[in-house]
């Protein structure tokens, strides 16, 4: 169905909200229930948890970070700084809707996994924690790299040209 201005119909204009941080607190929480249960089963076959989703994450978020700098620059026209193509704007909100979730995803997975481990009282629980903590902490600062960079790419407001009336037709000859 078009859209209809004339008022009747559903209007089908293409649209991108920001992302919702409820959306996000939801797929952490489902995140944390998941990891808690899956680790509740297996902890006892699986071999010690790797430092390398840290690292990755941490990557993922100082570009994020260092991406949305330039480009808020580039955005508000900032001396110095070129003019960054709608394209490239396009392709950035969606690295930044997808990074966030991703990690909200980890950052809640991580969370109900240090859950089960700060009650477990072995050694290889203990032994464990730091590497969750950091993916905790990782997956958080991709989160907040990720809302940034959305930020970032948001069309800044123009100012009210009403008091300008030489750009419009006065529709008088």
């Amino acid at each position: 169905m078009s859209a209809n201005p004339e008022g009747g119909g559903r209007r089908t204009d293409p649209s991108l909200r920001p992302t919702s941080i409820s959306v996000l607190v939801v797929a952490a929480l489902a995140a944390a229930a998941v990891g808690w249960l899956l680790l509740s089963f297996t902890y006892s076959s699986l071999p010690e948890l790797p430092w390398s989703p840290v690292l990755v994450l941490a990557v993922l978020a100082v570009a994020e970070a260092m991406l949305a700098q330039n480009t808020s620059a580039r955005i508000q026209r900032k001396p110095g700084a070129p003019p960054v193509e709608p394209l490239a704007v396009a392709r950035y909100v969606a690295l930044a809707k997808a990074s966030s979730l991703v990690g909200a995803i980890f950052a809640g997975f991580s969370a109900g996994l240090l859950g089960w481990l700060l009650l477990e009282p072995t050694r290889a629980a203990r032994e464990d924690v730091p590497a969750t903590v950091g993916a905790l902490v990782a997956a958080a600062a991709l989160i907040a790299a990720a809302l940034w960079l959305e930020r970032a790419c948001r069309v800044p407001e123009q100012p009210d040209r009403e008091d300008d009336d030489s750009d419009r037709p006065t529709g008088r000859r």
